[in-house]
């Protein structure tokens, strides 16, 4: 029987004989209770028979939630979206309002810890325990989870992910052609030279977005640090442990690197006035050699530019070393006072288990399906950019190299400390260690806050 076969025969019998899939818990705990909007007893493991429309609030300009769930209403026809679609600049912002006077079934979030602390978002343990997330590799989940003390890597569930992300350099093979780039660069020093080589031959060697509330130059600064430092100590800080700060020599040297391809041009001048939908037409239009993004790109550009896009984790410092970067969830959570979490929930459980769904994760979003280690994997056809991110994340896993984004340590940290202060770098006004010290000042005060 079809994956798919399986899961419309479990939502008939789930509405049919809900006390063999019902879950008897407490309210989650996370959850604001107060309302009629947050059930106080049972889950049940099913979006039912009967006529629902999930309300959704995502990031605009990415394709795979909206085939995501194109492919689930035509799986469950009972079932409909209501999606409104933002910047995530946006969404960022307004997130604690948006789930507070708009509570929405499914929310793609910034980082949980300051929403789950002001119990806006649902704690679905109940949940995991039902669809057995529990069972599955726990590097998946740990990110999404938040204990007692404020802290993630452990606790209880508040978020889900629709995949998880790699980010790394993206390149134009038939640009890199004509510097002599024949294969991604395996130190730092290589491709430093291939900066320097797509500048002397009038190729803008980057092109970051670094405008608005979103500072794109998180991305180059978090593959730097992963090539001086090591990944756990930088998690360590995204995930509010004890004592941890931004603020090391590794990280400082990171930040000097950065600065010294500021300062050599190897940046679009006008980076802090591009957003994120500029820099992508521009990488495939042909204006840049290199882009630092995410996987969540691969399937725009298998279509946009069919092998013509390579993909390489930021460098280490020496040949042979081990790479680090940033992997984590697309996440998306449930408003505490959601209308319907049980069927969002569903929702999760199938876009991480159904084989339809898991192809629209890999063709569609470039990246690894969350689920079971021994999941169903569609193929990839070779020489494709979805290959080589897909090879990338199976790469970073073995080295143990993950880390989650810097701009998820705290809600505020991104928009009010991080970006300002890399506009700041990059306009020659903040330095790379006044980078840091602010950014570790900001976050201990985000923290107390």
């Amino acid at each position: 029987m079809s994956n798919t076969k399986r899961m419309r025969g479990w939502a008939v019998l789930a509405t049919t004989v809900t006390a063999g899939l019902a879950l008897t818990a407490c309210a989650p705990p996370g959850a604001d209770t107060s309302g009629t909007q947050a059930p106080t007893g049972a889950v049940t493991l099913s979006c039912g028979t009967d006529p629902v429309t999930l309300s959704a609030y995502v990031e605009t300009g990415f394709p795979l939630f909206n085939d995501l769930t194109a492919e689930f209403t035509k799986q469950f026809p009972n079932v409909t979206f209501n999606t409104r679609e933002d910047q995530f600049a946006v969404i960022t912002q307004n997130a604690p309002r948006v789930l507070v006077d708009s509570p929405p079934d499914i929310m793609r979030l910034p980082t949980i810890v300051d929403l789950v602390n002001d119990k806006l978002l649902y704690n679905l343990d109940a949940y995991a325990t039902g669809y057995g997330w529990d069972k599955w590799p726990s590097s998946q989940l740990e990110q999404l989870r938040v204990n007692d003390q404020g802290q993630r890597g452990d606790g209880s569930l508040y978020a889900m992910g629709v995949n998880y992300s790699v980010t790394g350099v993206f390149y134009n093979k038939k640009l890199a052609a004509q510097i002599g780039m024949t294969s991604a660069p395996t130190t730092l020093a290589e491709l430093d030279a291939d900066l320097q080589k797509a500048k002397d031959a009038g190729i803008t060697p980057i092109a970051q977005f670094n405008g608005g509330a979103t500072g794109g130059l998180a991305f180059p600064l978090q593959a730097l640090m992963a090539s001086y430092g090591k990944p756990s100590a930088i998690n360590d800080w995204i995930f509010l442990k004890d004592g941890a700060t931004i603020d090391t020599p590794e990280n400082v040297k990171a930040a000097e690197h950065l600065d010294s391809w500021i300062k050599a041009g190897y940046f679009a001048d006008d980076a802090n006035s591009m957003d994120y939908s500029q820099m992508i037409s521009r990488f495939t239009s042909g204006q840049s050699l290199f882009i630092f993004d995410g996987d969540w790109e691969s399937g725009n550009f298998d279509t946009q530019m069919p092998g013509d896009v390579g993909f390489f984790l930021a460098p280490p410092l020496e040949a042979g070393g081990q790479n680090g970067a940033m992997s984590a969830p697309l996440t998306y959570g449930v408003s505490a006072k959601a209308a319907h979490p049980d069927c969002a929930a569903f929702f999760f459980n199938w876009v991480a288990t159904n084989e339809t769904a898991r192809t629209i994760a890999v063709e569609k979003g470039g990246s690894h399906p969350m689920g079971p280690a021994d999941a169903f994997m569609p193929a990839v056809k070779d020489g494709t950019v979805t290959a080589e991110t897909l090879a990338a994340g199976a790469q970073l896993s073995q080295n143990n190299g993950s880390m989650d984004f810097i701009a998820n340590a705290t809600g505020s940290i991104y928009a009010k400390s991080l970006t300002p202060n890399l506009q700041e770098l990059f306009a020659g006004k903040q330095t790379p260690a006044g980078l840091l010290t602010q950014v570790q000042t900001d976050y201990l005060s985000s923290k107390k806050g």
